[in-house]
């Protein structure tokens, strides 16, 4: 199995014996979210579509997996949703065959889905993989396996000795679990493809209470990429607590 890390997404291409692209967190319809406390912004889902589209070009996978919080707005569908959600998947779905794991955000989803497109919320396995949006417990037919988490929206802050910090930019965060049963399950979090969708940074992670299996990170251990694949250290080494 190999990992790739496609920096324009940001999206993860995952290759073994099929060719799945995971793309999460898209919040399609986060416009009209803003909007609603006052921030009005002309929609982008046209633009991130493109990105959405330019991915699959350059990958060409055999699989669009779609991790969680397709849509924004919560518990409502908006009308934005409902305007430009069928046509923004269907252009996923002339190009490749979808899936859906089905997030926090994404109440009523089905409405917008073929048959067999939606995944259960705990989970599932393709081609030995698990994929879990995140804030649920995952289903334990995925211990043992690699499992690609979304929800947590991971970022990382570069701060220099002097304590000026860099822009935040989307990360990977790689732990793992020591099953009872002498299994390890491996994680991977991967950033928000949304790019207002703002983030957690990985030192903060684990106490963030955002899902289940970030309580979990090892922060000596977890190894922290960025979008483009590159080795940066562990959340202990890059956010090193200081009392404050």
């Amino acid at each position: 199995m190999r990992l790739h890390f496609i920096e324009n997404g940001p999206a993860l291409l995952v290759e073994h014996d099929r060719r799945v692209l995971v793309v999460a967190d898209l919040h399609m319809g986060i416009e009209s979210g803003l909007e609603r406390h006052g921030v009005h912004i002309q929609s982008r889902s046209a633009a991130r579509t493109k990105r959405v589209l330019a991915c699959i070009e350059e990958t060409n996978p055999d699989l669009l997996l779609l991790l969680g919080d397709v849509k924004h707005n919560v518990p409502i569908t908006s009308r934005q949703e409902y305007r430009e959600l069928p046509g923004v998947l269907q252009e996923f779905r002339d190009r490749v065959p979808i899936a859906v794991t089905p997030g926090n955000h994404d109440g009523g989803i089905g409405r917008f889905l073929n048959p067999g497109e939606l995944l259960p919320a705990e989970g599932a396995l393709i081609d030995g993989v698990g994929y879990l949006h995140g804030h649920t417990h995952p289903d334990p037919e995925l211990s043992g396996h690699l499992i690609v988490i979304g929800h947590h929206h991971p970022v990382i802050s570069i701060v220099d000795a002097v304590g000026c910090a860099a822009r935040a930019r989307p990360t990977y965060l790689y732990s793992w679990i020591e099953e009872p049963s002498g299994d390890r399950t491996r994680l991977l979090f991967v950033p928000a493809f949304n790019e207002f969708a703002g983030g957690i940074d990985v030192g903060r992670l684990k106490k963030s209470g955002l899902g289940p299996l970030s309580r979990c990170i090892d922060e000596k251990s977890a190894e922290v990429y960025l979008a483009d694949g590159t080795y940066v250290g562990t959340p202990a080494t890059l956010c090193p607590t200081d009392g404050v």
